[in-house]
């Protein structure tokens, strides 16, 4: 089923055209990426989609029962509840049906009702309406369905209240709150942002099995190959699509480029033969008609224009001034936390010249603050840090603390290297993409991703032999990733960084350092090698888990065998015993029934009575053989 379709559609700010001739179809259970540089229009496209801006021509065509789900770059939520009472404001209308179900049980218990046939027949075909469509709209799982995303995201305590969360939990828990709605499209921008390495694992599986369709910008190559089927790509204004997940994209673009540009020079071929051809042969009486030919049809042929490759990409490489010791980093034993309060201890590992180590683990774990405290940004709490010698480090804050927002471009660099000519400053912004009048921008209207490549260009100016990485990657759309994967691909010092981005783990890291509450693991290898490792390490302790577990149960199980026969035993003497007493007290009864029996006989007023006497008779003779077999079960009981 077709659920949305975007036919010619155009868009303006002011008078510069950002969008033209968009097409985009989705369809149930499609599973697809929006795809293009930073300001491409990959953002606006989304908020048209979604009804949440307005465009300038085309048309959006959408089903009115379709509905859309969307969510913005870090929108967080903002709530005065706690976060399973938010988490329950989407199923107010399932839960204000369960209320109903439960006032028509009340009646339906209610005497009065029970009485009146007809309206007790009423209330009962009212509620196998209502509870068969509470059922069907979810009414018996979704607290299950809050629990799982909740847990999903990373929320274990759902008592919390939503203000005391920090931005980036709000950010999440916006996402969770949107998934719990489940819209029949589902419109994600940047979805990954301020997501651990699990929980990206786990919202990779859950959109796999998401049944509406599902439209995502994202700059996670690892993560869009996982979950999209289709591509769209925007660029220079248009739109085009592709089949396949993000690499078998990359794979198909380059192929078209490279069988447009082979059309295209075999057309510049002919073109310049056919001008070559008429220019020799056009003055020719013998050959004028078949250049007179050519020409016709040099004239009709339609030229093709050169293909379009890639945008403009930032160029640029990270340089040594001089070489550090082998021995780059020895941590041993170290805490690290903020005022004096431990996020993480324990952590030991060294570092050696020439390698790429990635810092994982959860979110809150301590990766930030470790690299903080290695370049004494904050102080250790336990352990040490011993430097290498001849270190120069240049660090890469996530935030960009340490550009400053009311200078200018220009000036962010030039203050720094004062000794450098504007011509040598203006040319290392422009192969970060500064060009032109972005160069005199106040750092402050910076976009994300301008502010990136902004940091990157000053990292690259200090020529350091140690860069500490924290999260280089956010806000650099795909291509500016792969030029800064390059660049450190081939960077001759030592690197140490934090990276969500599994993609540019994988193809930098030459050791995966992993962080826990209580320590350290190292893994040598790429971040592909770290899940094999671990996946590994999984299956041992699900063995030995297993192999415990059984072990355990059968030495349980000889207990319990062993108790149940004492068990068993000292039940069956308990009834024997009770069993005696049972028959004792009944041959007892009987005794004192056969007496009464024998007493009766000798009244006169009975032994005249033919009648009554063969009736007691009756009764004696029956006490007395019930007594002789309970006389017989008491001997076979005491033995």
């Amino acid at each position: 089923m077709i659920l949305l379709q975007v036919n010619q559609l155009q868009k303006y700010y002011g008078a510069d055209l950002i969008l033209s001739n968009i097409k985009l179809e989705l369809q149930t259970r499609d599973r697809v990426a929006l795809v293009g540089r930073n300001g491409a229009g990959k953002s606006t496209l989304l908020k048209i989609i979604a009804g949440h801006l307005s465009h300038d021509g085309g048309e959006v065509i959408k089903p009115k029962e379709v509905t859309i789900g969307y969510l913005a770059q870090n929108t967080g939520l903002e709530s005065s509840l706690s976060i399973w009472n938010e988490m329950l404001t989407v199923f107010e209308p399932l839960i204000t049906m369960e209320k109903s179900l439960r006032k028509l049980e009340e009646q339906m218990g209610d005497s009065s009702v029970i009485a009146d046939n007809g309206r007790y027949e009423r209330i009962l075909k009212e509620y196998d309406v209502l509870q068969v469509k509470f059922k069907e709209q979810g009414g018996y799982q979704y607290e299950a369905d809050i629990r799982s995303v909740l847990h999903g995201l990373n929320f274990h305590d759902s008592s919390l209240s939503i203000s005391s969360l920090s931005g980036g939990q709000k950010t999440r828990l916006a996402l969770g709150k949107l998934l719990l709605t489940k819209p029949d499209i589902l419109i994600l921008d940047e979805p990954t942002n301020h997501l651990d390495i699990d929980t990206l694992s786990w919202l990779e599986q859950y959109l796999q099995g998401y049944d509406g369709a599902i439209l995502i910008v994202s700059h996670d190559r690892y993560f869009l190959d996982k979950v999209v089927t289709q591509v769209y790509e925007v660029s220079r204004r248009q739109i085009g699509r592709f089949t396949g997940n993000y690499s078998s994209y990359l794979e198909q673009k380059a192929a078209n480029y490279e069988r447009d540009l082979k059309v295209f020079e075999k057309q510049q071929q002919e073109v310049a033969d056919l001008q070559d051809f008429i220019q020799k042969n056009l003055a020719r009486a013998s050959t004028t008609k078949r250049a007179q030919s050519r020409r016709k049809k040099l004239e009709k042929m339609e030229l093709l224009d050169r293909p379009s490759g890639d945008e403009k990409s930032a160029t640029f490489s990270f340089e040594i001034e001089k070489q550090s010791g082998n021995d780059v980093l020895t941590v041993d034993s170290l805490a690290v936390g903020y005022n004096d309060e431990m996020v993480s201890e324990a952590i030991s590992f060294r570092a050696y010249k020439g390698e790429s180590i990635a810092l994982v683990g959860p979110n809150g774990i301590g990766k930030s603050t470790l690299l903080k405290t290695i370049i004494k940004k904050l102080p250790a709490l336990a352990g040490t840090i011993l430097y290498g010698t001849n270190l120069s480090i240049g660090y890469y804050d996530q935030e960009q603390a340490e550009l400053t927002s009311n200078k200018r471009v220009l000036n962010e660099l030039w203050d720094d290297y004062p000794f450098k000519s504007e011509k040598e400053i203006r040319t290392v912004l422009g192969n970060f993409l500064f060009s032109g009048d972005d160069v005199l921008k106040i750092v402050s209207t910076l976009s994300g991703g301008e502010k990136a490549r902004l940091a990157l260009a000053k990292l690259m100016l200090e020529k350091a032999n140690v860069l500490i990485l924290d999260e280089p990657t956010n806000h650099l759309d795909l291509d500016s990733k792969e030029v800064l994967e390059n660049a450190l691909i081939d960077y001759p010092g030592t690197i140490l960084y934090v990276s969500h981005d599994r993609y540019f783990i994988n193809r930098i890291a030459t050791k995966v350092l992993e962080l826990s509450r209580y320590g350290s693991t190292e893994y040598l290898g790429d971040y592909d090698y770290y899940l094999e490792k671990k996946l590994e390490q999984e299956e041992l302790a699900a063995l030995t888990l297993a192999a415990s577990t059984k072990k355990a149960a059968q030495s349980e199980a000889e207990e319990k065998s062993s108790y149940h026969q004492d068990k068993e035993s000292k039940k069956q003497e308990r009834q024997r015993k009770r069993k005696i007493e049972e028959i004792e007290q009944r041959i007892e009864e009987l005794e004192e029934q056969i007496q009464g029996y024998e007493q009766q006989l000798c009244e006169p007023a009975i032994f005249q009575d033919h009648e009554k006497v063969l009736e007691i008779n009756l009764k004696s003779e029956k006490a007395k053989a019930e007594l002789e077999q309970l006389m017989e079960d008491w001997a076979e009981l005491a033995e």
